[in-house]
This record gives structure tokens, sequence and C-alpha cells, in this order.
């Protein structure tokens, strides 16, 4: 019987190989996705939840379209029956995407073009196009017919990007729908070499990430004295607020070390040439602490390697002032701290007040709850455990992924971001994350940023990769 799915699984991966190369549907669907502009706020996931309804309709999915107490925000649940043999498996993108500065792009950041080979437009990376893929692939065993032992949920989530309806809510009120023995999620990357040209070859390394960073946010206040501007006084609540910040801004507090991050950069050191892979053995072994910390400046140099090697700060937003007259009584800054599983909150919290002391400043965490509450909920969430990589789920996207990209290396991750697959972790489910196309890290600076794009080919390929993983995962032998 194996032997038969292997055939069945070689057979079907031939038939839509062809259809990709020459159209490549998933593009198609991101480019319409993109069109509907979901920015959150407020999201206007509903619009999108109908326009994907009649596509899984049409192929024998059952659908239910979840409404949220806010006006416009759904989920959108598709199901395909298999069997019942086996428990589903949840494939779950979310819908909503962070605003646009629309001046400071030079493509229409809502018209879905391709330019150059790339699909343009806000969620090409985060996460439309995800979505579109696992959409794609998803559909694909709908109209193959092929026989599944599992459930097959396809989930376009409301609310990741900031809200109070995302995953959360709909696992609290909606469990049934959505429970599942695994799930797919955004996550890890496909990361192709320097310079690449586009070949499969080109691809340096693919991370599945089985845990993710979670998120603090602050709010640091400096109180000084209001007054009329002609008259400045030493107590000025913006000073006192950029030197808070200023100080922030020199803070380091190192690389911390837990077993999925040091795994990933020993699999990263076998793929690298010299200098690079002197300074990853060093930056691994920190027996010798000149040399580690060379190693992590050079190995810094790159956004993504420094940001899941500590915890990260990053101011976001400033507010102060109402008139050019007046001096404000008070300044605030808004910052975001990403934070490796098992930190402390409590103690890294006392450690920012420390950083920033000053009887002018106060520090809280930036919640509707009470402060115990919020620091409570952040404790239990840095005790997170990883998914394991023993799963069916995650040895078949492992292999699908190898099969995919024979040069590259294929390694757990920890997610620098966070995710909402919190709402699964929590219960016990499984969640492996990934952005299922091949960059490079001039793509991966324009996620959240400006000219989002994404490779035609690379949306081609990770159908490719998510559907042979279904295959896999979900046909009945």
């Amino acid at each position: 019987m194996r032997i038969f799915q292997f055939i069945q699984i070689f057979a079907l991966c031939l038939l839509i190989a062809p259809v990709h190369a020459q159209t490549n549907p998933a593009a198609e669907l991101l480019r319409e996705l993109i069109r509907i502009d979901t920015s959150n706020p407020p999201g206007n996931e509903g619009a999108l939840a109908e326009f994907l309804r009649p596509k899984f309709e049409d192929l024998g999915f059952e659908v239910s379209i979840i409404e949220t107490p806010a006006e416009g925000k759904a989920h959108f649940i598709a199901r395909l029956r298999g069997d019942g043999s086996k428990r589903p498996i949840l494939l779950a993108a979310h819908a909503d995407v962070v605003g646009v500065e629309p001046d400071l792009w030079t493509q229409e950041p809502f018209a879905g073009d391709i330019v150059d080979g790339y699909v343009y437009g806000r969620g090409a990376i985060d996460f439309k196009g995800g979505l579109a893929v696992f959409a794609e692939a998803v559909m694909e065993l709908a109209r193959n017919d092929v026989p599944l032992a599992r459930d097959v949920i396809f989930l376009a989530e409301a609310d990741e990007e900031g809200g109070s309806y995302g995953t959360g809510w709909l696992a609290q009120d909606h469990w049934h729908l959505i429970d599942a023995e695994f799930a797919l999620n955004e996550g890890g990357w496909i990361i192709k070499r320097p310079n690449s040209e586009g070949r499969s070859d080109d691809v340096r390394y693919v991370s599945i990430s089985t845990a993710d960073k979670f998120m603090l946010s602050l709010r640091i206040t400096a109180s000084g004295h209001s007054i009329h501007s002609s008259m400045p006084r030493p107590d000025n609540a913006i000073f006192a607020l950029a030197r808070a910040l200023d100080k922030l801004s020199e803070y380091d507090g190192g690389v911390q070390f837990i077993p999925i991050t040091r795994q990933f950069f020993e699999t990263l050191a076998l793929t690298a040439e010299e200098p690079e892979k002197t300074w990853l053995e060093d930056f691994i072994a920190g027996t010798d602490a000149a040399r580690a910390a060379q190693a992590d400046r050079q190995i810094g140099v790159d956004p993504l390697l420094r940001a899941f090697t500590r915890n990260t700060i990053a101011p976001v937003i400033l507010e102060a002032g109402f008139r050019i007259n007046v001096i404000p009584g008070s300044a605030t800054a808004l910052v975001n701290f990403r934070l490796i599983p098992g930190t402390d909150v409590a103690a890294f919290i006392e450690e920012i007040r420390r950083v920033t002391a000053d009887p002018a400043i106060s520090v809280e965490i930036l919640t509707s709850d009470s402060q115990e509450a919020a620091l409570a909920g952040l404790q239990e969430r840095s005790r997170q455990l990883p998914s394991p990589e023993d799963t069916e789920l995650y040895q078949a996207l492992a292999a699908s992924a190898r099969e995919q990209y024979p040069e590259a290396l294929v390694t757990s991750y920890l997610f620098q971001a966070g995710t909402d697959a919190g709402a699964w972790r929590n219960r016990g489910v499984p969640v492996y994350g990934i952005y299922p196309y091949p960059i490079d890290q001039d793509d991966l600076s324009r996620m959240h940023g400006n000219d989002e794009r994404v490779p035609v080919q690379s949306l081609a390929e990770g159908t490719e990769m998510i559907y042979r993983v279904l295959v896999d995962v979900a046909a009945a032998d």
C-alpha cells in the first residue's frame, strides 16, 4: 500500500506541476486577495471570506463563515471530508494585513500587479501569499479527487495583526470547527543564497518553526512641567523620554541560546563558507569571549539572524504635545519587545526600569487588563513548549522541502516574531510554521514595509511543496 501511495503522490505532483509552471494559480489567487483591502484596523476580513466561499463550495468543501462581534470581521473555515480514520489536519493563514504608507510605495499596494516576475502588494509575503498557497494546495486535493484518511481544514483568520477576535476568540467559542491533530501556519523561511537567480538550488535553507518568540509591549511615559514654549524648564518631558529611549538604544541583553536556536545555527554552519563558517562556529561554541563577541557582531549584520538570538527592542509609536507653543506635561513611547521563550517577564520589565531609571519615567505593560493579569498571561506564554519534531506532519514537511530543494538544509526554527499559533499550542496541538515560498533578504526586508513582494515562481514551488505534504499526511492508503 505504501508503494501505491508513493506512485499516487508522484503522479499527482506531475499533474499539477505543468499547470503551475504555465499559469500559476497561486499567483493569480494572491493578486485577487491583495485587491481586497484587509488592512487592520478595521480588517474587513468578511469580504475576503465571501470571496473565497464559492471557490471552495464549488469543489465540495463544507464552508463556515464565523462572524465576530466586530462589524466586517469574520473567520473563513472550509473542510474537505476524509473517511475519519485519522484526526484532521489544519492549514491556517491570516487574512488581515498591516496598513501602508502609500506615498512610500513605487507600486500600488492594493493592485496585485506583477512586475519583473514578482507579485507586489500588501500581504504578498505576510501572509496572503501563504493563504493563496495553502488554499490552492487544499483545493488541488478536491480537484484531483484524492481519497482522504482525515479531514483537511483550511482557515483564513481575522485579527492576527491586532484586535480582540483572532484565533484565541475563535478557539474559545468554535473549537470544534478547528480542532486538529496538527496544523500548518506562518513561521519559518525558505531563504535563498545571496545573488541567487531564482533556481531551486539557490535555496540555502528551509526553516520550519516549532516555536515563536512572544510579544511584550510597554508604555514608557515621561512626566514634566507643562508651560508656554517660550519659557522652557529643565524638567521637559520630551527630553526625558528621549534620554530614556537613548539608553534603550544602547542596551543589549546579550545572546540567549535555547536548544532550538542552537540547533539552527549548527545547521547553518554546515552550509556556510569562510569566513562565515568560522564566525558561526565561534558563535555556537562561545568558549572564547572575544571571538564569540566578534562573531555576534558579524552575524548580527543580518537582522533575521540577530532577531532570534536575543530579546529585541523596537520603539514604534511616540505621543507628545498638542500645540506648537505649549511644552507638554507628558510624553509617551510605545515600545515593542520580542522575547525568547523561557524569559522571566517580570525580571525583564524590572531590567527595563533599571536601564531607563529616572524619577520622571514610568514603565507599564500596554494592556486593557490589569497589570497583574497581563503579566500572568505573559509568563504563561513564555513557558509554552516547542512543538515536537517527531510528528507525521513535521516529518512530511521536512521531506517535501528536501525533495523540492535538494541542495538546501532543513532545520527547525524559532520564529523571530509572534503568530497566532498559541490558540492551538495552548491546547496541545502541534503547529509548524512556514512561509511557503523562497525569498531573499531584499524580499524579506519589505515585509510590513514598502513595496512588499513575492516571486511568482516561488508561489508555484510552494504550492507543489505543500500539496505533496497534504497527500503524504492526509491521503488514504
